[in-house]
């Protein structure tokens, strides 16, 4: 994540800008090109953002290109914690909220960035430590989350917990120094303050296997057969001249877990391949099924906190550059359909069809489900799904659920029931026992 003071020494990586997709992924192509980079992701399901600042949306070509090119916004500072909570227990949301409004108000996601990270905190939470900080911690999740309880798609719960270098292990930080298991309490408490956003643990120089991403991996291995709620990883993504050329496979083995995997802070310096680096990103990302979304970190090279690297795909005055092309294509090229899943075609009268993919281990599972409008848009959808016997649903996300063992059914939350025709959303939820085997049923309205 980009310091508001853009402090933090960059690394970047410097693998070849090719990218091989592996064999057999199911690609589908799109019946008509989209001309948006936003539109265009939503053919396969996913999103297209962008980070976003308040201070800049009175900016006539800023807001212009936002409104128009991107699906999803994500605050670069106005969530964080210095922003949201200057001093102890007085909340301060205006700029969030203005983020907030900004992207309801365009019908786009938004993603929340960040509640817990070490830089960017307020004086008076540096100057905790031990219980004292725990406490505060856990309660400014609690809050802001409550803040924004059903309004967000995605929660950056914890931000670079992890340390750079050869050990994998966690970074050495007054979070940590309060006990290992801060970002499990961390994101229980966000569970518990806003039960239907995805919560997503994000890091920077985790774009290959490596280290820092094999810690992550084990992390969240770790936390999803304990039954810690994380639904997402968001891969910061910081490129140079070239991609990792195990970045697609980094980006599978974290969806084999059973979570979300999204690009969260896309940037590429512009010497070398610019625009075939973000080709190569948004191609991996369109052929993992359980990658949803692609966020870059500003809008106008202009805007960005890589001064002088003209990272972004909009030149300082607003013109779409050889990148955004490239970008446009990738997407247009079309997707991944969801993998090891029990597919229906929509159902009678065009309305929508549901499809169900599960991680199974012994004793548990996670869900993800996959709601498809028919022919014509649809405004709400419920899904119903059958449980075996011994089996029940203990958290659900994207979704709200009516009951919880047998016959269980799923409702829209307020921002993915509108699906166009054709167009498609995810929910997901976890339980005890065997996961469902037969296909969910879908109603719209």
């Amino acid at each position: 994540m980009p310091l508001f003071r853009k402090s933090r020494s960059l690394l970047l990586a410097s693998a070849a800008a090719g990218i091989v997709v592996a064999a057999g992924v199911a690609v589908t192509g799109t019946a008509e090109a989209a001309s948006t980079l936003g539109a265009s992701a939503a053919q396969s399901g996913r999103y297209f953002g962008a980070a976003i600042a308040a201070g800049k949306l009175g900016d006539g070509t800023y807001t212009g290109i936002l409104t128009r090119e991107f699906n999803a916004v994500t605050p670069e500072n106005e969530m964080k914690w210095d922003a949201t909570e200057p001093s102890q227990g007085r909340f301060t949301f205006t700029n969030g909220d203005r983020i907030l409004n900004q992207g309801l108000s365009n019908g786009s996601k938004v993603r929340g960035h960040a509640l817990l990270w070490h830089a960017q905190q307020p004086g008076w939470a540096q100057s905790l430590s031990g219980s004292a900080l725990r406490t505060a911690a856990i309660n400014h999740v609690t809050q802001v989350a409550t803040h924004y309880k059903g309004k967000i798609y995605a929660w950056d719960v914890v931000n670079e917990a992890f340390a750079d270098g050869g050990s994998g292990g966690r970074r050495d930080s007054n979070l940590q120094r309060t006990g290992n298991d801060w970002i499990e309490a961390a994101f229980r408490a966000a569970r518990a303050a806003d039960p239907n956003a995805k919560l997503c643990y994000n890091d920077y120089n985790t774009d290959g296997v490596n280290a820092k991403s094999t810690g992550i991996y084990n992390m969240v291995r770790d936390f999803k057969s304990r039954g810690v709620p994380i639904d997402c990883v968001g891969f910061q993504s910081h490129l140079g001249t070239g991609i990792p050329g195990d970045y697609q496979a980094n980006l599978q083995r974290f969806a084999d877990l059973g979570v979300d995997v999204q690009i969260t802070e896309l940037d590429v310096a512009q010497g070398g391949n610019q625009a075939g680096v973000y080709a190569s990103v948004t191609r991996a990302c369109m052929a993992v099924s359980r990658c949803t979304g692609i966020t870059v970190w500003g809008i106008r090279d202009s805007d960005s906190w890589r001064t002088g690297e003209n990272p972004l795909l909009f030149d300082n005055s607003g013109n779409k550059k050889a990148a955004y092309t490239s970008v446009l294509n990738a997407l247009n090229a079309g997707g991944t359909t969801p993998s090891s899943s029990t597919s229906a075609p929509p159902q009678s009268g065009g309305a929508c069809g549901a499809s169900v993919s599960l991680n199974s281990w012994n004793g548990g599972f996670v869900a993800t489900v996959r709601v498809i409008a028919g022919s014509a848009p649809i405004n709400g959808w419920t899904v119903t799904v059958t449980l075996p016997s011994g089996s029940a649903v203990t958290s659900a996300w994207s979704a709200t659920n009516t009951g919880t063992t047998g016959t269980v059914s799923f409702r829209n939350v307020a921002y993915n029931g509108q699906l166009a025709a054709g167009g498609a959303t995810e929910f997901g939820f976890q339980g005890t026992g065997a996961g469902p085997t037969a296909t969910p049923a879908c109603s719209a309205g």
